[in-house]
């Protein structure tokens, strides 16, 4: 039988939410354990130049990541490279069992398991992600400016992507496979209105071409199958988020999508004790500092949920 490895605290996942949570919650005394999963470091491990975290003017998205994972070792995060296969949240002390055959039993849980983009599915968009394809226009749009870019989608992040983006392109193509978006009809006056945006619609991407960098697309007219070039500097695909919660299904609420659902403003589940941070909750801003402050929060939160139930069994003794 496998031993049991006992903490405080365990935190699920390694973006910038767990390795946040692992330094505020060793910094709390709470030697917590942090399993970094399938992608330690989560999506900024594939991410290059990194312009918009605090006090960096400009780093690569592994050397982020490997620093937060130092600055929670230093501290006194455990951290252990591996998955977390099973879970069982029906009763404290909570239970996980890890791929390698390990169970860790934790007082607080934190889930930062993030959520990943939904991709084409193309080989030339894979070999130049990160080269002129994105799947975030918050975080690269930036190094567009005065550039032609393509969004992809014809939901509500897709249009908003789009709008974001004539901050700084000097033409947005919006491009869906049907002839009417699903976006609400406020953000598509916002976007009919606006003179940089042009429309393609029934029509998919078939291929992105360039070598260093992207220098144009393919696309597939859905309904004639002619194919056509289209010249851009970028492509930025929005045609959604998927979280990575599966583990989770049964266990914690979550909304339609499979976001895990927290108490408006804090990272409290629907079982006491265990909490949400980064990507795996906020289908909104989905940002590394954003996520990063989350990941705080559940700390603090964590630590304040332990002090409770410590003072609880005295104050009901009173």
């Amino acid at each position: 039988m496998s031993d049991v490895r006992r903490t405080k605290l365990l935190i699920i996942g390694s973006g910038p939410a767990g390795y946040t949570a692992a330094v505020y919650g060793a910094r709390a005394m709470l030697e917590p354990v942090l399993v970094e999963g399938l992608q330690p470091g989560g999506q900024l491990t594939i991410t290059t130049d990194v312009e918009n975290w605090p006090g960096e003017t400009a780093i690569m998205g592994p050397e982020l990541m490997a620093k937060l994972r130092a600055q929670a070792e230093h501290v006194g995060a455990h951290i252990i490279s591996d998955i977390v296969a099973e879970v069982d949240f029906s009763r404290r002390p909570f239970r996980a069992v890890l791929d390698g055959g390990e169970v860790i039993e934790a007082e607080t849980v934190i889930v930062a398991t993030g959520a990943s983009a939904r991709w084409l599915g193309l080989d030339s968009e894979t070999r130049l992600r990160g080269k002129g394809v994105s799947a975030c226009a918050t975080c690269d749009g930036f190094f567009f400016r005065g550039k032609q870019v393509a969004v992809v989608g014809g939901g509500n992040t897709a249009v908003e992507e789009a709008l974001f983006l004539t901050n700084f392109a000097s033409k947005v193509t919006l491009i869906h496979r049907r002839d009417e978006l699903r976006a609400d009809k406020t953000n598509q006056q916002r976007l009919f209105a606006n003179p940089k945006v042009e429309m393609v619609w029934n029509a998919t991407v078939s291929e992105v071409t360039g070598t260093d960098g992207v220098s144009g697309l393919v696309l597939t007219d859905t309904v004639t199958g002619e194919a056509r070039p289209l010249a851009v500097d970028g492509l930025f695909v929005a045609i959604g988020h998927e979280p990575a919660t599966g583990l989770f299904a049964g266990k914690l609420a979550m909304d339609e999508e499979g976001y895990l659902l927290v108490a408006p403003g804090t990272p409290v589940t629907s079982v006491p004790g265990v909490f949400a941070a980064g990507d795996v909750t906020d289908k909104l801003y989905r940002q590394a500092v954003t996520a990063a402050g989350m990941g705080c929060m559940a700390a603090l939160e964590a630590e304040r949920f332990l002090a409770h139930q410590a003072h609880a069994p005295q104050q009901q003794a009173a």
